[in-house]
């Protein structure tokens, strides 16, 4: 009997990670190689006046600007960041020179005698700040019905703003790559989520054609985000110095500078002005996005529309009128982290109908139950929720498992219990989908398939449940279904491995291709089917006026949190966080556990333990003995549960996943502080000491 698509198997890759078999950046070898030191600004703003140079040993180089062949720019959304810096910086530990030598420890040696001189510039460090000098990157606005009616006819106004810090990725393994040119053609190796990313990069920094560069994903032990944008310039710092140096070059990161030089999730300030009628319900609310992006634009109008876009999270405001703005700072740039913006404005919307609740006298779940989507609705966005939700069958499963009823009643001080609901957009925002226009190619060889795809295998799992889509579609073990290695060269651009798509929208190619290869699987031996993406064709959108679907579907959760409070010292314990979620038909449902989980975990932390600060743009916690993330004595008890509700154009039903658990257990885990000690939150993350100071200022 053929098992169900849902029953767990074996991941593919845990033998050779488990012995150590796996091949990591830093475990390749080359011959002759060089190892590259990053020098850095030390300065947040400043004009770069001279330079001076030790004299070098025998087989050194410095590699500066002068020495790229083509744009100094690493490209991304907005190709504003400087591959190397060129008059002027704007952060510190923004690129200005790379160090090439024979050995690590003579590098470091070389890129400590090198002098800098500066000429210090007026700088801005944090939002408020900005906003007062405008430094506005990018603006977007929309809205929905009449806010300005409703407003005027509106029972109540309640006006509130909400705060979200930094979050560090803390993948296991930091930034690295190395570069080597054989026969004309600069190759390229790294870890990192999106090899078409860095090879698009290398093409307009090196000034040569894609077919001249071959990028190839080494085995990359996390990225949450963090490897998204980021090697593009780590790869063109390599490329670069390979091509000078004439050697094949390394360069990998220490922690510190890990942290100090890469991209952050950025920290938001939302505020909310909110109309409500004579039953207190929401009638309209008007939203005013801010988010840091850091020194250059890079990625962020994207993560500022999935933030907008998410706004108004499981509700149905009737007016609606929303603004989004990306600031810009002289503190290391924002970028890409799992949940890509949503996190912040969820976190907002969500302590928003909390508070409100609580202010007037309601049972906060109670108060969010009136207001959610239902199907047929309108999004935010104007386009209509096409697809069946069971959010209410999701909270009365949460409230079951979690036994939240009986807990809420019998509460006592410096105890707490508190829910979330959230969705989660699946795919690209808008367009993206219909832009990048993935491809996959299912190659067939006798009794066995290779399955060629860019989405990357970065800890999450996807190569098992990639492979098991095709196996289980094609009645054959998994272990004659193989993946291509992600080499630019040997695979079509199935798109970057982002946006919670890759089980959706390519596994849903892989489910497509194999489909037809199934019913062609006696035609010839040897055959090969490519598919390229295409919008289900209900779906609309206007990516002028942000009007239509923004997402071809959501995922939904809800999740419980339980907290404990020391009465002396406020030191938060999470003790259970309970999750259910809709994620429409779950491939592999052990995999699927460990990315909630995960989720849960980094979601937590970042709502209480990972603090974060910048001090006139010096990041104050630049290691792992300062920045603190939760171990595994301080992850909670986690119970998670999935219910079916199979999506029309996913692969079995699949929708997405991977960044869903992230947005919601951070409000839950507020919410159950807040609960615990009878006081409003409006900021994360919440530490014993901002704890202390609120429950003084309402004594």
């Amino acid at each position: 009997m053929k098992m169900t698509i849902s029953k767990s198997i074996k991941r593919t890759d845990a033998r050779e990670k488990i012995r150590g078999e796996a091949q990591y950046i830093g475990d390749m070898a080359f011959d002759n190689p060089l190892y590259l030191k990053t020098v850095r600004s030390t300065r947040p703003h400043a004009k770069i006046l001279d330079i001076r140079l030790p004299d070098l040993p025998e087989n050194c180089f410095i590699i500066d600007k002068s020495h790229i062949p083509g744009k100094n720019r690493m490209r991304t959304v907005v190709s504003d960041h400087p591959i190397l810096a060129e008059d002027e910086v704007l952060y510190i530990g923004q690129p200005i020179l790379l160090v090439a030598g024979p050995s690590r420890e003579l590098v470091y040696q070389i890129s400590e005698k090198i002098r800098i001189d500066y000429e210090d510039l007026p700088a801005v460090f944090t939002l408020e700040e900005s906003e007062k000098q405008n430094c506005v990157f990018t603006e977007y606005s929309f809205s929905k019905g009449e806010p300005d009616t409703a407003f005027a006819q509106a029972a109540r106004i309640i006006e509130d703003e909400y705060r979200t810090g930094l979050q560090e990725h803390v993948y296991l393994e930091p930034q690295g790559m190395a570069a080597e040119v054989k026969d004309d053609t600069v190759f390229v190796y790294g870890s990192m989520q999106c090899p078409f990313y860095a090879e698009g990069a290398l093409t307009e920094a090196l000034g040569r054609p894609a077919d001249k560069i071959r990028v190839i994903q080494t085995t990359t032990g996390g990225a949450f985000g963090g490897k998204e944008e980021f090697p593009s310039l780590t790869a063109c710092h390599t490329a670069i110095a390979a091509l000078a140096t004439k050697h094949p070059v390394i360069l990998i990161y220490d922690r510190d500078e890990d942290i100090i030089c890469s991209t952050k999730r950025h920290p938001a300030i939302i505020r909310y002005k909110a109309g409500l009628d004579d039953n207190n319900r929401v009638t309209v609310l008007d939203m005013d996005l801010l988010y840091d992006a850091g020194a250059y634009t890079g990625l962020s109008p994207v993560v500022l529309q999935r933030g907008i876009f998410s706004a108004t999270n499981v509700y149905n405001f009737h007016h609606l009128k929303v603004r989004g703005r990306n600031f810009q700072t002289h503190t290391v740039p924002s970028g890409a982290f799992r949940g890509f913006g949503a996190p912040q404005s969820v976190f907002g919307t969500e302590m928003l109908m909390h508070n409100i609740a609580i202010t007037l006298g309601l049972d906060p779940l109670e108060f969010k139950m009136k207001h959610i989507l239902k199907q047929g609705d309108p999004s935010c966005t104007g386009g209509k929720i096409h697809d069946k939700v069971i959010l209410p069958e999701l909270v009365e499963r949460a409230l079951d498992l979690s036994d939240y009823r009986q807990k809420i009643q019998k509460k006592k001080k410096f105890t707490g219990v508190g829910i979330s609901l959230f969705l989660h957009g699946c795919g690209f925002t808008g367009n993206g989908e219909q832009t990048i226009k993935g491809k996959i190619i299912l190659r067939k060889s006798k009794d066995r398939v290779v399955l060629k795809v860019s989405s990357v295998e970065m800890g999450q799992g996807a190569d098992t449940t990639l492979r098991k889509i095709v196996a289980h579609t094609l009645d054959l073990p998994i272990e004659k279904v193989t993946c291509e290695i992600r080499d630019t060269g040997l695979v079509p651009d199935s798109g970057p491995t982002v946006a919670s798509r890759t089980i959706m929208i390519v596994g849903g190619l892989l489910k497509t291709a194999a489909d037809e290869m199934k019913s062609r699987w006696n035609d010839t031996e040897d055959f090969e089917i490519s598919k390229v993406y295409h919008h289900p064709g209900f779906l609309t959108w206007d990516n002028d006026t942000f009007q239509g679907n923004a997402y071809p579907t959501y995922s939904w959760g809800v999740n419980v949190a339980e907290v404990a409070i020391d009465p002396v010292t406020y030191d938060i314990h999470i003790e259970k966080v309970t999750g259910v979620y809709d994620v429409g038909r779950a491939i592999d449902e052990r995999a699927l556990r460990g990315q909630m989980e995960g989720g849960i975990a980094q979601g937590a932390g970042w709502a209480t333990l990972e603090v974060m600060k910048s001090k006139e743009g010096r990041l104050v916690q630049h290691n792992l003995t300062d920045y603190k993330v939760p171990t595994s004595m301080d992850v909670p008890e986690i119970i998670c549960d999935f219910m079916d509700n199979p999506y029309e154009f996913g692969p079995f039903g699949a929708k997405c996943a991977g960044e869903l658990p992230m947005t919601g257990a951070p409000p839950a885990v507020a919410a159950a502080i807040s609960n615990a000690l009878g006081i409003p939150l409006n900021e994360i993350p919440v530490t014993p000491e901002m704890l202390m100071e609120l429950e003084k200022h309402e004594d």
